[in-house]
């Protein structure tokens, strides 16, 4: 293999391809990258052997094709390095050579029949396609809600769930929850309406590493227990988590009478004002919510209080409620609308924030004592 690439198009596809390359692994190859040139094109895969990456790298001449696995790292650490604007990849057996203007580099790779197969996206129609940038919007919406530990693996994923021209994308920890509904740019086959899969939060992850692109599709296939993203120079191949996902629909209060408008970026700044003067013994806020006005208050015996006061326009009962300000904060984070709907039962349940009719956050309450 021989081939002269653009040094910024291949840090660009080494960047989001060293996300997927596990840095501890029994098995050395899978720290690799299987480099392949044919015809007019080069393509990267990486694999962990739950989640898989194949990019095709542009801006490049192929003088031989071939094929080469060389260590990710070591290649990525290369060309963030070097200067020039192009480099020259030259393979023979399972060595890589590298040149630029000044520099020669050598790496001793593996045997590419040796390489994991790492899916490509194939030919045929697929199963849903969607906007990359609504996706990426509804990922930032439902992703921090996720576990990041837990033995419950089905909430370590992201629920998708389609319903008719919407996609649904759902996460929860056991102490909050986030719903966001999605336009889907191609109405479902049949195989896949009413589809309910979860996708772990790493592949939900690494969609949101993917450039902005306005334009760009994401088209979706389900191949047995897999799900596989294409989106431009991009494929994505990944696992689905297996269980069952908790029936979300159960946790979602519907019989509140506690309802208010706030300001999305007021109740942040009130959140975080009061979470200052909180400790690790005492981490929860309290929001007091009256005729007039909504208090944020924190306070911990070493440290103080704090006490943001904010207009409200509220007709109801006068309610006092705990949060954790973190998992608060986190929804105010993603909220796209400059006001949203909090909606409040007794302070033994959970609250929730409403924005449009795409976004929901259920949260539960702490005691304060």
């Amino acid at each position: 293999m021989k081939v002269s690439v653009n040094r910024s198009a291949l840090a660009e596809a080494l960047g989001l391809i060293t996300s997927v390359v596990p840095t501890r692994t029994p098995k050395p190859i899978l720290k690799c990258v299987r480099i392949a040139a044919s015809g007019n094109e080069m393509r990267i895969g990486a694999t962990n052997l739950e989640l898989g990456l194949d990019y095709l790298v542009s801006q490049v001449e192929v003088r031989a094709e071939g094929e080469v696995v060389v260590e990710a790292e070591r290649l990525a650490a290369i060309v963030r390095e070097s200067s020039e604007d192009v480099l020259v990849l030259e393979s023979k057996d399972t060595t890589c050579e590298i040149r630029g203007m000044d520099s020669h580099f050598k790496i001793y790779g593996q045997d590419p029949k040796q390489f994991p197969k790492v899916p490509s996206f194939g030919e045929g129609q697929p199963d849903l396609a969607i906007s990359l940038q609504q996706l990426q919007m509804g990922v930032e919406q439902c992703l921090f809600a996720t576990a990041k530990e837990s033995s419950r693996y089905a909430i370590n994923g992201v629920l998708w769930e389609v319903k008719g021209k919407k996609l649904l994308l759902v996460a929860t920890d056991g102490r909050r929850l986030a719903r966001c509904r999605v336009d889907l740019q191609q109405l479902p086959a049949e195989a896949a309406a009413e589809k309910k899969i979860i996708i772990p939060a790493r592949t939900m992850a690494l969609l949101q590493k993917i450039g902005p692109r306005e334009k760009e599709s994401v088209a979706i296939k389900f191949v047995d227990n897999q799900v596989l993203l294409s989106c431009a120079n991009v494929v994505i191949s990944s696992n689905l988590v297996e269980g069952n996902f908790p029936k979300y629909e159960d946790i979602i209060p519907a019989d509140y009478d506690k309802k208010l408008t706030l300001a999305t970026e007021g109740t942040l700044s009130g959140v975080r004002r009061a979470a200052l003067l909180t400790s690790d013994d005492s981490k929860g806020i309290k929001l007091s919510v009256s005729r007039e006005a909504i208090v944020f208050s924190g306070s911990s015996p070493e440290a103080g209080a704090a006490e943001i006061s904010m207009a409200a326009d509220y007709q109801g009962e006068p309610i006092e409620i705990g949060f954790n300000p973190q998992f608060l904060s986190d929804a105010l984070r993603v909220i796209r609308t400059p006001d949203f709907d909090l909606e409040l039962g007794q302070p033994d349940r959970p609250g929730v924030l409403k924005s449009g009719a795409d976004f929901l956050y259920v949260l539960m309450p702490i005691n304060l004592g």
